[in-house]
């Protein structure tokens, strides 16, 4: 039985991501800081340690527990909007947190596969000379948590080359789906639900005119499982599907999935203080190992709204 240890197992692709392995066969280990809500479903399959990635001691000895094969490093603070107002604790776990990942990995497992996951947020917008983004494209990040996954992109590329470890970067465009908290297409999801349930009368929107690289978190969890199989040591794999959608489009077609007429409105504190207008990826060096996205922005929005409605579903009983 193969194993793999996950950092932020609690999180949005950290949860998918188990349940998919285990699903395979895998011994599966995750840490977790305090979200367990999302691993519920995996009824003690998984193996959870309690772990803060900035606890050095406790951060090794997860390591050294699991023994891995595999490591998925997820643990991040990962809200562009949250880091404006928590650059130094953005910075502390993301940058501080690979670190110590990387630390202990030379510690307990040095033969062992890390899959650090990064973000396009290192790149920013798409330049009109530059379009799609390539995994060489200039770094030019539009808020501190850009930037912090920037240096951690980085520290991960040089301990790999440094001590050759097996090290591939993956970098998520815009992934979502069922469970993510704060994206723009869960925001609409349920924003329209709640317009549904007769909890509020309209939708507050941002800039609409923004163009994004969206992706389903299943094709997502395949490209990280394909990219732990073949990826090449030391090498940056955009993980998109290489096509723009823009955020009205979105917006669009989770008014029509819901079948729910909905009033909307622009709101300016939705806006973020830098936001590039267009962020698409070329996704040719994933492909070229055998992966293509298989699901389209309907069943994201599909499988969102969802989720969305189980959620008021169980609010709606627990209240009771």
């Amino acid at each position: 039985m193969r194993r793999c240890l996950i950092t932020g197992c609690g999180g949005f692709i950290g949860s998918h991501l188990a349940e998919r392995l285990l699903a395979e066969g895998w011994s599966v280990y995750g840490t977790v800081r305090r979200q367990r809500r999302n691993l519920d479903r995996l009824d003690g399959r998984l193996t959870v340690v309690e772990c803060d990635v900035l606890d050095t001691a406790r951060l090794e000895q997860a390591v050294a527990t699991a023994r891995p094969e595999v490591i998925f490093h997820l643990a991040a603070q990962s809200s562009p909007s949250a880091s404006w107002h928590q650059p130094e604790l953005t910075f502390r776990v993301n940058v501080f947190g690979t670190l110590y990942l990387l630390q202990a990995m030379l510690a307990v497992c040095p033969n062992a596969t890390l899959v650090a996951v990064t973000s396009s947020a290192i790149y920013g917008a798409s330049g009109q000379r530059d379009a799609p983004i390539l995994e060489h494209s200039e770094l030019r990040p539009s808020s501190p948590y850009g930037v912090s996954k920037a240096a951690a992109d980085m520290l991960a590329e040089l301990y790999s080359r440094t001590y050759a470890l097996r090290v591939i970067r993956a970098r998520p465009f815009f992934v979502s789906g069922p469970r993510k908290l704060g994206d723009v297409c869960s925001d609409f999801c349920r924003g329209v639900v709640e317009i549904e349930n007769r909890q509020r009368p309209s939708l507050a929107v941002g800039n609409l005119e923004a163009v994004r690289d969206f992706l389903h978190v299943r094709d997502a969890v395949e490209a990280l499982l394909l990219l732990a199989e073949k990826g090449q040591p030391g090498e940056a794999y955009n993980i998109c599907s290489g096509t723009g959608t823009s955020v009205s489009d979105l917006l669009q077609a989770v008014i029509a999935a819901a079948g729910v007429p909905a009033e909307v409105y622009r709101d300016p504190k939705l806006c973020r203080l830098l936001d590039d207008p267009v962020t698409v990826g070329d996704r040719s060096l994933l492909s070229a190992l055998g992966w293509q996205p298989m699901t389209t922005i309907r069943e994201m929005v599909r499988d969102t709204l969802e989720f969305w409605r189980q959620e008021a579903v169980h609010a709606t009983e627990g209240a009771v």
